[in-house]
């Protein structure tokens, strides 16, 4: 295995060797979004096992890795049990820090982060705050507005997030997670 794979780095980021899969297919059998996929879980693995640069370049520009939903069907099903969503959120890291998210991916992107910047600032989801942060970066302004009155009515949405009391130390855990994604 070159130390310049792909597949190499993820088994050193994750402790995952992607050379045991065997292509059985029960992953891809078994994924709910793998029909809207561009590369299907086991051809992405495959594509790992190769160890071919333009295949690797691929799978990082591909949208299949921000379609996983991590679910974990794909784990449960596999006889090498092969953690595959945790080499999918190391694929996402790798394709972000690198600019080479798919372009059908940016609401997707927006939405991450959205959802982490609420859990920064309260320690916990606050769902308005979420869905004003993500309309307001992703520009759906007007999406799904129709659901916010029911929402309301049904004590689903919050005006005022509830936040836990140890935010410093919160603030410490993000700061530590940004500088090892950058890796």
């Amino acid at each position: 295995m070159n130390k310049e794979d792909l597949s190499f780095k993820v088994r050193q980021s994750t402790e995952i060797n992607v050379n045991e899969c065997y292509q059985c297919g029960k992953c891809t059998a078994g994924c709910p979004v793998a029909e809207h996929m561009d590369l299907r879980p086991s051809i992405i693995m495959r594509m790992l096992q190769s160890g071919d640069a333009v295949a690797e370049e691929e799978i990082l520009r591909s949208l299949s890795i921000w379609l996983c939903v991590t679910c974990e069907t794909c784990y449960s099903r596999c006889p090498m049990e092969l953690d595959i969503p945790k080499i999918m959120d190391y694929l996402r890291v790798r394709s972000y820090n690198e600019g080479k998210v798919h372009r059908d991916a940016r609401d997707i992107v927006t939405f991450h982060k959205s959802f982490l910047n609420t859990v920064e600032s309260n320690g916990r989801l606050h769902e308005m705050g979420l869905i004003l942060d993500y309309k307001m970066h992703s520009g759906n302004l007007f999406q799904d507005v129709m659901l916010a009155p029911e929402m309301f009515s049904k004590g689903k949405l919050s005006v005022f997030p509830e936040r836990i009391k140890d935010l410093k130390g919160l603030s410490r855990l993000f700061k530590g997670q940004t500088k090892n994604n950058k890796s």
